[in-house]
């Protein structure tokens, strides 16, 4: 009998493994085909509003490929949603709906520049400096809801929303009252020390250096997920909680670093924007990047692997609907109803997929009993 057990054990393993190989393959495959149903409907949509729909559909889709600039564009955005994209799978991989990485982003790109502005550094410090402050200042705004989570079991998504806007005013008067060049003639900080400013890539577009280092961040948000301790505990309290608890995973640890960590991702990213992008910070809203991250980490199933792709394809529709503003008679606002189209399949299929994996696993256990 135990010999017989014990060679049934390794095929409820194999069963198992094969299930969720293929329920992986059919959510990949479903994902795709939710933004395939979403891009017909938005052809259908320009089809519906545009006296000359083939232009239209002509600059939708080809219209970023037409140029270097273009090019640069898609790069360029890609990278800086990809920033809030890793933040928020990060947080959404430990169950947190954490809506912070708006005002993370906000602050850091903030405190950023005020560093860039106000110390003089040698060179690389002047570079490296202000993106740590405004990943620190990020990672603070990742942690008061996170905190508040952990110490009071208070809503995460409820807290990260009101926080963003007590965020915003408080930047705002920060930057009217102590940071502001009057000079200017807007508000704005003073200009970024030419140390400060990161160098272009290619030369024509906005392209800098900050598409490198996107690249190593979600590397590194790669292996802390799926190759370390740490990252397999909080993939483990996403998961299931009370098996966490159970385990002796330190949850309200598990809760206030993958907040601490996704804030500080997205502060980083603000700082990378204004330092690649801008010659000083002038935002007086949120930027919206955070928002797209959620829409990144939701395309990308959360995983930080999957984020380049799912930045490039945003990057490229909203290039594409400036392409077809500028060019055709499409407003561009079409893309906002296209996203939210896509999101709802997206979401739609993802929870089918989620809900026929668990079936299937269990029917498959419960088969070997």
């Amino acid at each position: 009998m135990r010999k017989e057990g014990a060679k049934e054990r390794p095929g409820r393993l194999y069963r198992f493994l094969f299930i969720r190989r293929r329920n992986a393959t059919l959510n990949a495959i479903t994902t795709a085909l939710a933004i395939a149903v979403a891009l017909v409907l938005a052809l259908l949509l320009i089809l519906a509003v545009s006296a000359n729909p083939g232009n239209a559909i002509y600059q939708f889709l080809i219209g970023p490929l037409s140029s270097k600039r273009q090019l640069g564009n898609i790069l360029t955005t890609a990278s800086t949603i990809s920033f809030t994209g890793v933040a928020v799978c990060i947080m959404f991989q430990a169950s947190m709906f954490n809506m912070a990485a708006e005002g993370a982003c906000f602050l850091g790109a903030l405190a950023g520049a005020v560093v860039a502005t106000s110390l003089s550094l040698p060179p690389v410090l002047a570079v490296i400096v202000p993106m740590l402050v405004g990943a620190a200042f990020g990672a603070l705004v990742g942690l008061i809801p996170g905190l508040l989570r952990a110490k009071l079991n208070a809503n995460e998504m409820v807290s990260s929303l009101m926080l963003n806007y007590a965020i915003l005013y408080f930047g705002l008067y920060m930057l009217k009252n102590f940071f502001i060049d009057k000079s200017a003639g807007q508000v704005a900080t003073g200009k970024l020390a030419k140390a400060s400013r990161l160098p272009n890539l290619i030369k024509g577009t906005g392209v800098h250096a900050g598409v490198i280092l996107v690249v190593f961040v979600i590397l590194l948000a790669y292996l802390f997920l799926y190759k370390t301790r740490s990252g397999h505990n909080l993939r483990v309290y996403g998961q299931n909680p009370n098996f966490a608890r159970y385990a002796g995973v330190g949850v309200g640890g598990v809760i206030v670093a993958s907040q601490v960590l996704g804030g500080a991702i997205a502060g980083l990213g603000g700082a990378v924007e204004i330092m690649g992008m801008y010659q000083r910070f002038q935002w007086t809203a949120l930027p919206g990047y955070g928002w797209d991250g959620i829409i990144i980490a939701i395309l990308a199933r959360n995983k930080p692997q999957f984020v380049p792709l799912a930045a490039l394809f945003i990057a490229y529709l909203r290039t594409g609907a400036n392409c077809m503003n500028t060019y055709a008679d499409v407003p561009k606002e079409l893309i906002t109803v296209i996203q939210a189209i896509m999101m709802i399949l997206v979401t739609a299929a993802a929870l089918t997929g989620g809900l026929k994996q668990r079936l299937a696993v269990k029917e498959a256990l419960s088969n070997d009993k």
